[in-house]
């Protein structure tokens, strides 16, 4: 990052609601590790935090605008998902498709956490959503498998820190790249 660039604006989307989740824990994790980048500028959206409809009404609410809006301004994301029978939380579909042009030529990089394939089925699932929304998906991401290796009790853990950091250093990467791009030429989609 030049020292005249403004930091890249990264909203971190939990994407479980369920009651008992540790989603939050995971998001809370992760920022630990994040916050110390002065070259990102992080926001948590925590769908929990917000009171969407059940059924995707004609007028979108005051709440589905509200996150809308979130996503048009974020310049990145990290998507903090569970796996759940080997996908991706319905709460998190439902709020993915309240944008569509807010997602575009953005870049999207994940925090996946389950038992055995640590989420890892759910991410690929997301590529595919993600891909449709004309965003970039990156390759590296954060894979935690919560039963094996619970977040607590490993603070020094080098192989998970070093994964966030390759994560977070390649989402900036093709964020600047991506605001550069955006500000030179419109994207048609």
């Amino acid at each position: 990052m030049t020292t005249d660039s403004a930091p890249l604006r990264v909203a971190v989307i939990i994407g479980s609601t369920r009651e008992g989740r540790i989603g939050d824990a995971v998001g809370r994790w992760f920022m630990e590790r994040a916050q110390h980048r002065s070259e990102l500028d992080l926001a948590v959206l925590d769908l929990a935090d917000f009171d969407f409809p059940v059924h995707y009404p004609g007028r979108a609410t005051d709440q589905m605008t509200e996150f809308t809006e979130e996503i048009a301004r974020a310049e990145a994301f990290v998507v903090v998902t569970p796996e759940y029978n080997r996908s991706f939380p319905a709460s998190l579909k439902q709020a993915i498709d309240f944008a569509y042009d807010e997602w575009q030529t953005k870049p999207v990089a994940f925090v996946s956490y389950g038992h055995g394939s640590a989420g890892l089925y759910a991410v690929e699932q997301l590529r595919s959503v993600f891909t449709e929304l004309h965003t970039v998906t990156l390759r590296n991401g954060v894979a935690l498998d919560v039963l094996q290796q619970p977040l607590e009790g490993h603070p020094g853990d080098t192989g998970r820190d070093r994964s966030v950091g390759l994560m977070l250093d390649q989402l900036g990467w093709w964020g600047w790249a991506l605001r550069e791009a955006r500000a030179v030429r419109p994207y048609v989609s």
